[in-house]
């Protein structure tokens, strides 16, 4: 019976006030029906993307309606099958960003399937958390940076900015031991056999993943980074990437220097450069909870714009002319835009003040600016630098 017939039928009981009251009821109950029909027609399509920051116990992956039995009902197993691969999938992406070798990304799914069956889980032995088992009390970062895949990924391959804890690129010769000591050699676990059993089943998730465990590592060596070593000094490739001076690329959450480079002519703001990095010392000094989610938004207005004329900072970088890009160089220029691909569509952008520091919001205060390492964007959001560019605002106004 729907609720209106039910109104109509309530509503011959007694008299008018009774028949108010319960019309009253009635439009209650009928208002409360068609929200949930509303929600659960609104629940019925199911948008997939790969956010890696999801929910704590959860990856932000969205699998879509093939997980059931067949009969309706959900099938545990095939979800967790689907949990793994899509971790699996957010393990590689970190180890291909930072160049990285497939034999890198099999030896993080043995580790990973032996920790915590591949799943991002919020408990474990003491206080370890997520895909790897990271304690924060060992300096892994906190409950919180552990429960993002793609950082707890990013720790597992790289480790801490200072060398602590040590990641698989820290450890000498990693790519020429055996798998499960190379493993056992970045968490030191009391059960150091238990990795290798784990290599068939992560071969197994990883061709369902389509992940290419032959993939040939990027320009590093095996023993890149193995003392910790963050500071060496830098030199561009031709490509325009960071180098340190033996060759290897930088790793990622290296240290940023302060470049040289002068702004083309075609770039005209309301704003100097000096008066935009003024600008942007004070907001962080006096400002207000006006930035939330706003990166974009800020740098315009630091150099002096209304908006930015581009919805998203990731947009932003790639609609600059090639000229202007530096791609993943380490040596921006005080003034400059830095930007990095984060979890989200948007990306983030921030502005370089010098000496390794930049003006970002969120980082620190949701909403508010601060002025903090520009390493920590990578480093503490597990992003990924894309590189900088002057502060170009062809569509701004």
């Amino acid at each position: 019976m729907e609720a209106r017939d039910a109104a109509r039928a309530l509503g011959r009981l007694g008299g008018t006030a009774l028949k108010a009251k319960i019309a009253a009821i009635a439009a209650v109950v009928f208002v409360i029906f068609l929200l949930f029909v509303g929600l659960l027609g609104a629940g019925g399509g199911h948008a997939a993307y790969a956010d890696s920051c999801g929910d704590r116990g959860t990856p932000g992956v969205d699998y879509g309606d093939n997980g059931d039995i067949g009969d309706g009902r959900p099938n545990p197993a095939k979800d967790l099958q689907q949990q793994e691969i899509a971790n699996a999938k957010i393990i590689d992406g970190v180890a291909a960003d930072g160049g990285l070798s497939g034999r890198a990304t099999l030896i993080a799914l043995m580790t990973s399937l032996q920790e915590s069956s591949l799943l991002n889980i919020d408990y474990g032995d003491r206080d370890s958390v997520g895909l790897f088992q990271q304690r924060p009390s060992a300096g892994w970062g906190t409950k919180e940076q552990i429960m993002k895949p793609k950082y707890a990924a990013h720790m597992f391959f790289f480790g801490g900015a200072s060398g602590s804890p040590r990641g698989l690129t820290d450890i000498k010769g990693w790519e020429t031991m055996g798998l499960g000591q190379a493993a056992q050699a970045v968490q030191q676990s009391a059960f150091p056999s238990l990795y290798d059993g784990q290599e068939d089943y992560a071969r197994t998730i990883a061709k369902s993943a389509g992940i290419d465990l032959e993939r040939a590592g990027k320009g590093g060596t095996p023993d890149d980074g193995a003392n910790g070593d963050q500071d060496q000094d830098q030199t561009a490739n031709p490509d325009g990437e960071c180098y340190p001076q033996d060759g290897t690329p930088a790793k990622p959450g290296a240290p940023f220097h302060d470049g040289a480079a002068s702004w083309p002519a075609v770039v005209k703001n309301p704003r100097s450069t000096a008066d935009a990095i003024a600008w942007a010392r004070n907001e962080a000094q006096n400002g207000g909870q006006d930035w939330y989610r706003a990166c974009l938004a800020f740098v315009a207005s630091a150099y002096g714009w209304n908006f930015s004329g581009t919805l998203y900072a990731v947009d932003h970088y790639k609609e600059m002319p090639a000229s202007m890009r530096h791609d993943k160089d380490r040596n921006p220029s005080p003034g400059a835009l830095m930007y990095w691909e984060t979890s989200h569509r948007a990306g983030h952008v921030a502005i370089y003040l010098g000496d390794g520091k930049i003006a970002s919001n969120d980082v620190l205060r949701p909403g508010y600016i601060d002025i903090v390492p520009a390493t920590d964007i990578e480093t503490k959001w597990g992003a990924k630098y894309l590189g900088w560019a002057p502060p170009y605002f062809p569509k701004g106004g």
